[in-house]
């Protein structure tokens, strides 16, 4: 429990089908983060009380920054665009929390997220939610086997508004704003991640070349980890054309950027993937996948290069194909799996 509206509703959902339900909140970062601080305990408890359940804090501060904030720092000094939600869920969320849940007698463990699970034959299946709009596939693709058969997603048919409604009906002592929930990352600050990484790496604070493909200087940045594949805004470079950033290279301290069509890619290599099943579907074959959580996913043929990595050709190009990224493998509504983006095969 997050203290916010999802998790709050699917606990009163659940005590109200007759479950014993009690309440387990994450204590991942410092008091102010956007979630899993201090506040939304004392916030998450109140609603337990609110609703006569018992509730527990699971202390993960340690775990969190090892586990989730110096791998975010290290792909970011390496050139990389990390994926931090995606590893949250798997270690975390789903991890240390669902290792508490057990330790405590608990069967199942229910989130807020918006997805469905669907066991057949004894394999879990992993779906888009219902509602498209808000639906979490994306960032559950490396959960595992046994982690899918504890796991209950009583909001996979709900739309927000739905649980909206629910809340003000019950009197549920929370915030229905969508503007109380914030979709940045809980542990950046107001200010960006730049000052996060150096407070780790300090010597990243230093200047470097912008430049072209043909490494023409263009122009010059403040460090390289302030910016990331397809960013526009911040270079301050004079030219006739929108410029993005294109690639980043720390051997070089550079920044190489070129136009949209330049960024535009139909080819990528996708490594470390997860299997939901366990084993791809087969040594080629055809799915669709997203390139990024908002991006719509795009008709691809998959070629394994092993059993985790993959060479892809995408029917349509994308822009700014980002390293570091996740690229998440569909079936039509089935997520298969997922992977990091590496480069060009």
């Amino acid at each position: 429990m997050s203290g916010g509206l999802d998790s709050s509703v699917v606990a009163a959902l659940l005590k109200e089908q007759g479950h014993e339900v009690i309440g387990l909140t994450l204590h991942m970062f410092r008091e102010g983060s956007r979630c899993c601080s201090v506040e939304d305990i004392d916030r998450s408890r109140r609603i337990c009380d609110a609703l006569d359940i018992p509730h527990s804090t699971v202390q993960a501060v340690d775990f969190f920054r090892s586990t989730i904030i110096e791998p975010f720092v290290k792909e970011f000094v390496l050139g990389r665009t990390p994926s931090p939600c995606v590893l949250c869920n798997q270690y975390v969320k789903f991890g240390a929390l669902h290792d508490r849940a057990l330790q405590l007698g608990c069967s199942h463990v229910a989130t807020g997220h918006y997805v469905r699970v669907e066991e057949r034959d004894g394999v879990y299946h992993l779906l888009r939610a219902r509602d498209l709009k808000k639906d979490q596939s994306y960032f559950l693709h490396r959960l595992s086997q046994a982690q899918l058969s504890r796991c209950l997603f009583p909001l996979e048919s709900w739309a927000k508004t739905d649980v909206a409604a629910y809340a003000e009906r019950t009197g549920l002592p929370v915030s229905t704003s969508s503007k109380a929930e914030s979709q940045d990352l809980c542990f950046v600050p107001d200010e960006g991640h730049a000052p996060l990484i150096e407070s780790y790496h300090p010597e990243l604070k230093r200047r470097g070349d912008i430049v072209n493909d043909s490494g023409k200087v263009l122009g010059e940045h403040a460090g390289y980890h302030r910016y990331t594949v397809g960013q526009r805004k911040g270079l301050g470079v004079a030219s006739s054309s929108r410029l993005y950033v294109k690639r980043i290279e720390p051997e070089t301290n550079h920044l190489v950027v070129g136009t949209r069509e330049e960024l535009l890619e139909r080819k990528l290599r996708i490594d470390n993937i997860h299997w939901i099943s366990g084993k791809p579907p087969d040594e080629s074959f055809e799915c669709k996948i997203r390139v990024r959580y908002r991006t719509p996913a795009v008709s691809s043929e998959v070629w394994m290069r092993s059993a985790t990595s993959a060479s892809v050709t995408l029917a349509e190009p994308q822009f700014a194909i980002t390293p570091g990224q996740a690229a998440v493998f569909y079936d039509g509504d089935e997520v298969l799996g997922g992977g990091w983006i590496g480069g060009k095969f």
